[in-house]
C-alpha cells in the first residue's frame, strides 16, 4: 500500500515538472500567432516556406506567414502574412525568403524602405526575392571547378592556343674573388 502512494506522489511530480517545461517553451519560442494587418507577396519559388513560418525584419519576429498557394493565372507562389499592428512598413519594402541554418528552417525576411506612403492593410510588397536552392547552388560550384581545371593546359580541338613557353630562368653566376654567389651575403 505504501509504495502505491509514493508512485502517485512521484507520477504527481513528473506532471507538474512537464506542464512548466511546456509553458516555459511555449512563452519562450514566440510560437504565437500574431494578430495585425494582412500583407501579401509573390515569388518564383518559396523554397519550402510554409503556413506558420516567422516574418522578420532585422531577425525580430513582427508576424507569422498565414497561407501559401499557387496563382493559376501566373504560375507564381502568393505568400499571405499577418503583421503586427505596431509595425508600419513602407511601401517599397521588399521580401526575401531566408534560411535558418544549413539544416532548413525557412522565414520570410523583410527589409523596410525609405519611402513616406505605408503599406495598407490587404496590400501587396512589390519587391520580392525567391529563395535560394542550396543544392542548385553548390552543383553550379562543382560543375564550374571540375570545367575550369581541365582548360588549363589548353585544348587545341577548341580553339585555343598552348601557353607560350617561358624561357629558363638564368642561374646566378659564381663570383670567385667573393667566394659567394652574386657576392651577396656579407
Amino acid at each position: 500500500m505504501r509504495s502505491n502512494v509514493i508512485e502517485t506522489v512521484l507520477g504527481a511530480v513528473v506532471l507538474v515538472v512537464a506542464a512548466f517545461f511546456l509553458y516555459f517553451a511555449y512563452t519562450t519560442a514566440n510560437v504565437r500567432a500574431v494578430s495585425g494587418y494582412a500583407l501579401q507577396a509573390r515569388f518564383a519559388s518559396t523554397g519550402g516556406l510554409t503556413a506558420g513560418n516567422d516574418v522578420r525584419i532585422s531577425g525580430v519576429k513582427v508576424g507569422s506567414v498565414t497561407k501559401a498557394y499557387l496563382d493559376p493565372k501566373t504560375y507564381q507562389a502568393v505568400i499571405e502574412m499577418q503583421i503586427d499592428s505596431q509595425v508600419k512598413l513602407p511601401e517599397d519594402t521588399s521580401a526575401g525568403i531566408a534560411s535558418e541554418s544549413l539544416l532548413g528552417g525557412k522565414y520570410l525576411n523583410l527589409q523596410p524602405g525609405g519611402e513616406e506612403e505605408m503599406l495598407k492593410p490587404g496590400g501587396r510588397i512589390q519587391y520580392t526575392q525567391s529563395a535560394v536552392n542550396l543544392e542548385d547552388l553548390l552543383g553550379r560550384f562543382i560543375f564550374s571547378a571540375g570545367g575550369s581545371n581541365a582548360n588549363k593546359g589548353g585544348d587545341a580541338s577548341q580553339g585555343q592556343q598552348p601557353a607560350a613557353q617561358q624561357p629558363p630562368a638564368q642561374q646566378p653566376k659564381a663570383d670567385p674573388s667573393k667566394g659567394l654567389l652574386n657576392g651577396g651575403g656579407k
